[in-house]
């Protein structure tokens, strides 16, 4: 038998989607805003303008600008990070394990352009959730990229290197970009964000790391 379905529970329904929305939305919004100005420099009256709502909404989904913030900053970290842990988690040949999560935290931040500006400013200004954030998030991130070129130096994959150091150049060449886009759109009057330019970027940034540290960079990129 079909079960019916009255005015109040499609009207419950209805609510939670909105409110879904409307909570997407003002993040969305203070991501812009923090990106630009920091938790400091942030206003509230900004980040409601921004994502078309009154103040009084802001509050009803956060308790304070400092509650916004970390739903901003959480909601992008635990984002990258259970995709990232699945990647370096994988059994099998490390080569292919590295290039994949290389290629997916690039594409990451090409499709979140706010992420790089956001972290920037935290170590800028000693935030204090960096040193959490680091602790929980990429202390154990950094163990499985260890753990997997440690793999592939065994295996003969990859030359014997500093994996420290590695992990360092590894995240420069992924990041550098995004960090110096706007530099990037003044020199070349082009946008860093545009579909090819990514494509190409990627590319390079791939090939690098292959040439620099597999033992047969030809093979890795068929």
């Amino acid at each position: 038998m079909r079960k019916r379905i009255d005015k109040e529970d499609i009207s419950v329904h209805a609510r939670h989607r909105d409110s879904a929305e409307s909570r997407a939305t003002i993040l969305k919004a203070a991501e812009r805003v923090y990106a630009e100005h920091g938790l400091a420099g942030a206003r509230t009256e900004a980040i409601a303008a921004a994502a078309g709502v009154n103040k009084a909404l802001l509050y009803y989904y956060f308790k304070s600008k400092d509650d916004l913030y970390q739903a901003v900053v959480g909601s992008q970290v635990h984002e990258f990070q259970q995709r990232a842990r699945e990647i370096l988690s994988a059994k099998g040949p490390a080569g292919p394990i590295l290039l994949q999560y290389v290629g997916y935290h690039f594409d990451f931040i090409g499709t979140h352009p706010h992420y790089p500006r956001i972290f920037q400013r935290m170590m800028m200004e000693s935030d204090r959730r960096l040193e959490r954030l680091i602790r929980e998030h990429s202390m154990p991130l950094k163990e499985l990229l260890v753990a997997v070129l440690g793999r592939g130096i065994r295996s003969g994959e990859f030359r014997h290197v500093n994996k420290g150091h590695t992990i360092v150049s590894i995240s420069g060449l992924t990041t550098h970009y995004f960090n110096i886009a706007p530099a990037f759109r003044m020199i070349t009057g082009q946008d860093p964000y545009s579909k090819a330019n990514l494509a190409r970027r990627k590319a390079e940034v791939l090939n690098f790391i292959r040439y620099a540290l597999f033992m047969n960079p030809e093979a890795a990129a068929q």
